[in-house]
């Protein structure tokens, strides 16, 4: 459980250092991604988004327990 905790922690500190690189990709602006902005609304739904990082989640996930 500990060691899964640091390499949570150190992926995290990862993505934190490489952000402004990871902002620029167009996750979040994909074909699917529900946007709604209205005059003193907005709503933002990336669908798509999240399936696709759900189904790369699960490679490594599937890749790392064989």
């Amino acid at each position: 459980m500990s060691r899964t905790l640091i390499l949570i922690g150190l992926i995290i500190v990862a993505i934190g250092i490489l952000w402004p690189w990871l902002s620029k990709l167009p996750f979040g602006q994909l074909p699917g991604d529900i946007a709604v902005r209205r005059e003193g609304f907005s709503f933002f739904f990336p669908i798509t988004t999240m399936i696709l990082v759900s189904v790369v989640l699960s490679l490594i996930m599937w890749l790392t327990g064989r």
